[in-house]
C-alpha cells in the first residue's frame, strides 16, 4: 500500500533537514560561466548562507547538468543544502538535497516519486495560503511566499502580504521569503515570520558576494520570529 505524506516514516528526519534552511538561502543567477558561478557560490557560502539553490532560466541541457554538478562539489567541499530549481530528475543526478517546484514544475506527489522518501520538496506559492496547506498537505518540506518588494529578477511578480508569514507558522514547515530582498528589508521579513529569505541580486550581483551574504545572515536568528522558531524546533527534536 502506498504511503501518503501523513504515513511516511521519513517526514520527521525530512523534516528536519529541511530546518537547516534558515538564514540565507541563496538562489543563483543565469550565468553561462561555470566557473564563475561556482566561486560566486562558493563565497556565498563562506558568507553565512545555509542553503543554495541552482536556478537557471536560460541554460540548455548541457550547461545546466554541467553546473549542476559543479555546485554538487561545492556543497560536497563546503555544506549547507543544496537544492535544485525545477528539475526533480537534475537532483538526484547530481546528488542535491531537494528539489524546488513552481507553479510549472508539476505536483509534490510527481516530484517525490523521483526524488525519493529522503530529500526535501520546497514549493513556491506566491501570495497564496491556500497554496501552502494544499503542497504541505501533499508532502512538501518548505514553502515560499513572495515577492515582497519589487524583484529586477521577475519585476511582474506577484505581490505577497507580510502577514502571510505569520499566518503560514501554522503549517510548521519552514517559510521562506523571496522576492527583491536586500540587507536593508530582511530584517522586517524575519519579525513577520520568514525562517529564511531567498536572495539572488543582493547577493550575487554585489561586488564582495561573501560580504553581501554576511550582511543578511550574520544578524538572522540573533532576534525575532526565526529564531523563536528554530529553538521550538531544537526543543522538539530533543536538542
Amino acid at each position: 500500500m502506498p504511503r501518503t505524506a501523513g504515513t511516511d516514516d521519513r517526514l520527521p528526519l525530512r523534516r528536519a533537514r529541511a530546518r537547516r534552511l534558515f538564514g540565507l538561502y541563496a538562489v543563483t543567477p543565469d550565468l553561462a560561466d561555470t566557473a564563475v558561478l561556482a566561486a560566486r557560490a562558493e563565497a556565498a557560502l563562506d558568507g553565512g548562507a545555509t542553503a543554495i539553490q541552482y536556478r537557471s532560466k536560460l541554460a540548455d541541457i548541457a550547461l545546466k547538468r554541467a553546473q549542476a554538478e559543479a555546485l554538487a562539489r561545492v556543497h560536497a567541499a563546503r555544506g549547507g543544502l543544496y537544492i535544485v530549481n525545477d528539475d526533480a530528475a537534475l537532483a538526484v543526478a547530481v546528488g542535491a538535497d531537494g528539489v524546488h517546484l513552481g507553479e510549472d514544475d508539476g505536483s509534490v506527489a510527481a516530484a517525490r516519486a523521483i526524488v525519493g522518501p529522503e530529500r526535501i520538496i520546497g514549493v513556491s506559492c506566491y501570495d497564496r495560503f491556500e497554496l501552502a496547506e494544499a503542497a504541505v498537505a501533499a508532502g512538501a518540506d518548505y514553502v515560499a511566499f513572495g515577492s515582497f518588494y519589487p524583484s529586477n529578477v521577475k519585476p511582474g511578480a506577484r505581490r505577497a502580504d507580510l502577514a502571510l508569514l505569520g499566518r503560514a507558522a501554522t503549517l510548521n514547515v519552514p517559510v521562506v521569503a523571496i522576492g527583491g530582498i536586500t540587507a536593508e528589508n530582511a530584517p522586517a521579513l524575519e519579525r513577520a515570520g520568514a525562517y529564511a529569505v531567498a536572495v539572488i541580486s543582493a547577493v550575487f550581483d554585489a561586488p564582495d558576494v561573501a560580504a553581501a551574504a554576511r550582511a543578511i545572515a550574520g544578524p538572522w536568528g540573533k532576534v525575532g520570529v526565526a529564531a523563536a522558531s528554530r529553538e521550538r524546533a531544537r526543543s522538539a527534536n530533543g536538542r
